[in-house]
């Protein structure tokens, strides 16, 4: 029992990492960040192996790159798979696909959750912190955070955007049960 439960953290945990590298080269990318950033170089020479050959066949829509999202949705998938052959469990495939697609958001919305608490955090520690990380995270959370910047101003000189931006994600999560 306790072996069962140890593979099934290890796959989804492994597998889970990749996906979130695979996503946050996906949102780098649809923010158009600097991707001569030491970090950015980490996730393109990471994700790379299995995204190139994906590209070939699987064509980018715009700004989006299908070829991350599928990678990211069948990495999913094959999570599920190899977590319900673990467990002896047998679950139809319109349900692997929909928990695989509700993983996948909820790790989007995850993702976001936590780079804002760390502009929150950043904004307390100020210019002192220098770290090639810092313009990233601020190039993804500001497509996030411009829509609350909008409708709540900053009251006092003190930006409750995050605030409301962090209680909607957590809303959302919520929505999708978990």
């Amino acid at each position: 029992m306790n072996g069962t439960r140890a593979l099934t953290y290890l796959f989804s945990t492994l597998i889970d990492l990749y996906v979130v590298t695979v996503i946050l080269r996906l949102l780098l990318q649809w923010v158009r960040a600097d991707f001569y950033n030491p970090l950015s170089q980490f996730l393109v020479k990471v994700t790379n192996p299995l995204l190139i050959p994906m590209r070939r066949v699987i064509p980018s829509i715009g700004r989006l790159d299908t070829a991350s999202v599928v990678l990211a949705f069948l990495l999913e998938l094959l999570g599920l798979l190899i977590v319900s052959a673990i467990n002896s469990l047998q679950i139809a495939w319109p349900q692997l696909a929909l928990l695989a697609v509700t993983k996948m958001l909820l790790a989007v919305l995850w993702l976001y959750f936590f780079l804002i608490l760390v502009v929150v955090i950043l904004s307390w520690v100020g210019s002192r912190f220098r770290h090639p990380i810092v313009p990233l995270i601020f190039q993804l959370t500001g497509p996030v955070l411009r829509p609350f910047r909008k409708f709540i101003p900053p009251i006092g000189g003190i930006d409750l955007s995050p605030l409301f931006a962090m209680i909607a994600i957590r809303f959302l999560i919520l929505l999708l049960g978990y």
